[in-house]
């Protein structure tokens, strides 16, 4: 094995032929490697029986320094010159992080035809340390399967299957792979099951920890807060590439959406269990006047004493609800008739007397429609501030997530620059002007990206 290998790779000089990295090229885009060296891998060059020394001007060298030499350029530009330098620099520009094993022969050669039988005493120690030392380094240097803006391809997500369907197809039909194309693809797939998720654990937290009625709105409105908070963290860190937010604005809808049928729900409780009441309070009092038991004089007024001591009675009762007030209301106004009629056979009282009565009794009812009228607009006061909270709360993870996303391409950008210029300064060396030139004019660009920041959020 020498380092004509590489002149068998001709494939890498394709790479930018085979794919492309976004769908129309933009203002800074850089034409040849830096849009790909982020998600490409690091390049892992791995030498069988390798039978040379490992030696550079008679001195040694390590496996490393090996690859290095390895890939060192000509001078010159004829066509044998070009065609031994093409793939050189392909792997220099679009594999900045490069590192090289070599394997001595597993065994001597009479156990080779049994290589895999072969036991482990008889593998060759200096070769099974160089198996231990590789494997390290895969397991502790190799990055997770990364798509262009950081996005991992990680077991959870159906990543691999809709990038492996996305290329396919778009193979079958005669174009060429677009990586920005497919990171769209699988965020449309991905930012759905986002919002399904915060939906699905919004939802098992409410149901745990909702028991309705609520005494107060707050009390729900809390709960709905404190739920939503957590259901916004999980669609932020399962989400990717939301582009204006179209998904965060649909979980924001659902999750109002929600909140509106809690509060339908706590209300309907409410005045279920409400009326239940009572019919239980009120019911034997009610049963008294269909009897005829306040049907005698003075019985108007010790109905009305008793109707008051069960209304004093139905307050005390404990997790009404919000429409306590309400259901009273409407309970009593269904009884109206039974009060009216009650009052007009009362004998000991003048019509004077029963006219006052009269408006003391509509009196009494606007009273409970004014209060209920006053408790209606401060619900709705509520619901508008915490409609409001909850905007702020979407902006603020909003905000929170792309600048952790900002400062995550960043770092990405830098790691990039360091790489190339480490390359730059390496062909310097080797007096490749031009190319280095290149990588400069790379490296420009990338800083040109690093100096723009990410666009304002624009949720509606």
């Amino acid at each position: 094995v020498d380092s004509n290998i590489f002149s068998h790779l001709s494939y890498v000089t394709e790479l930018t032929d085979c794919i492309r990295a976004k769908s129309s090229p933009g203002t800074h885009e850089v034409k040849d490697s830096a849009d790909f060296v982020s998600f490409f891998p690091d390049f892992v060059w791995t030498l069988r029986d390798f039978s040379l020394d490992l030696q550079a001007n008679g001195e040694p060298i390590t496996p490393d320094e090996y690859l290095e030499n390895s890939l060192k350029l000509k001078q010159g530009n004829d066509k044998k010159t070009k065609s031994f330098n093409a793939p050189r620099l392909c792997i220099r520009k679009f594999f900045p992080e490069k590192k090289c094993f070599i394997f001595d022969r597993p065994a001597q050669r009479k156990y080779l035809v049994h290589l895999e039988q072969l036991p482990e005493e008889d593998v060759d120690p200096e070769f099974r340390e160089q198996v231990e030392e590789f494997c390290s380094y895969i397991l502790s240097h190799s990055k997770v399967k990364t798509l262009s803006g950081g996005i991992t391809v990680n077991g959870p997500r159906e990543c691999l299957e809709t990038l492996v369907l996305t290329f396919v197809n778009t193979i079958s039909s005669g174009d060429l792979p677009c990586m920005e194309n497919a990171v769209l693809a699988l965020a449309e797939i991905e930012n759905s099951a986002a919002v399904q998720k915060a939906i699905a654990h919004y939802e098992q937290q409410m149901a745990e920890k909702l028991q309705l009625p609520t005494e107060t709105l707050k009390e729900l409105l809390d709960l709905h807060r404190a739920s939503e908070k957590e259901a916004i963290d999980v669609f932020m860190t399962k989400s990717f590439k939301d582009v204006d937010q179209v998904f965060q604005n649909r979980l924001m809808e659902q999750l109002e959406a929600k909140l509106d049928d809690f509060c339908d729900q706590n209300m309907k409780a409410s005045s279920d269990y409400c009326m239940t009441l009572l019919q239980d309070i009120f019911g034997p009092l009610y049963e008294d006047v269909k009897q005829g038991t306040f049907s005698k004089p003075g019985g108007f007024r010790l109905f009305i004493r008793k109707r008051q001591e069960l209304k004093n009675k139905y307050y005390q009762a404990p997790r009404k609800g919000i429409q306590a007030e309400e259901t009273l209301k409407t309970y009593l106004d269904s009884r109206e008739g039974m009060d009216a009629a009650l009052l007009q056979t009362d004998q000991s009282l003048t019509e004077k007397e029963k006219e006052i009565e009269v408006q003391w009794m509509k009196s009494e009812s606007l009273e409970a429609a004014n209060k209920i009228s006053e408790e209606m607009q401060k619900k709705h006061e509520q619901l508008m501030q915490e409609k409001e909270k909850s905007f702020h709360e979407h902006m603020k993870q909003l905000a929170e997530k792309m600048e952790k996303e900002r400062a995550q391409l960043l770092a990405e950008q830098e790691r990039v620059l360091t790489l190339k210029f480490q390359e730059k300064e390496r062909l310097l060396e080797q007096g490749f002007k031009k190319e280095s030139l290149k990588l400069l004019k790379e490296m420009k660009a990338i800083q040109l990206r690093n100096s723009e920041s990410f666009p304002m959020c624009s949720i509606l």
